[in-house]
């Protein structure tokens, strides 16, 4: 199979069920956003960090195809209930969010608690998740865009948005078992 297909040589790009738009798209830049999401886990989980972490981040990657494609799907071609141009598209399940949720607690469990805002940085891996982290709010903001013009599943926003506060208490999980410095940040008075 080759990669190349030409067929997107004139700015269009097809989407799940055979749909054209063009490749600015709002629906594109939801989905490629969530891919760009998708390497920067990759990155993440290529650290020397905790197999634990790992094999999470895995199951992250896995359920960012998952949002992928469900972002990437012509509504219209989603809800057909038959023939044979109906599209299988995996949903992201409650289940999938309370997997984050458990995660968080776990990790926080062995945090103490926070009582400022965190500068991003003390260790590169760490950058690496606030990195992941801020990209991800960015594929939240273009999803929910994207949701007002046209709706997908609500659980798949809300796999996003709960990803985005992993992703930020695994930077302070890390930052611990890193022993990097956790700088607060403290308002300048002076301002």
């Amino acid at each position: 199979m080759k990669v190349y297909t030409k067929t997107g040589d004139k700015g269009t790009t097809a989407l799940f069920g055979g749909t054209r738009v063009p490749k600015h798209h709002i629906r594109i830049e939801s989905y490629g956003t969530i891919d760009e999401l998708n390497s920067h886990i990759g990155l993440i989980r290529d650290q020397d960090i905790d197999q634990l972490y790992k094999n999470a981040l895995m199951d992250i990657q896995d359920r960012l195809f998952t949002v992928g494609a469900i972002l990437a799907t012509d509504p219209e071609k989603a809800t057909l209930k038959s023939g044979k141009d109906r599209l299988n598209i995996p949903k992201i399940s409650s289940e999938d969010i309370e997997q984050l949720e458990k995660g968080m607690d776990l990790m926080e469990d062995s945090l103490p608690p926070m009582t400022h805002f965190v500068l991003p940085g003390g260790h590169q891996t760490v950058s690496f998740c606030h990195i992941a982290r801020t990209v991800c709010r960015r594929a939240e903001r273009l999803a929910s865009h994207l949701n007002d013009i046209e709706p997908f599943q609500p659980e798949t926003l809300m796999y996003i948005n709960r990803l985005s506060d992993y992703l930020f208490v695994l930077a302070r999980k890390l930052s611990h078992d890193l022993h990097a410095e956790e700088i607060k940040w403290i308002p300048n008075k002076e301002s």
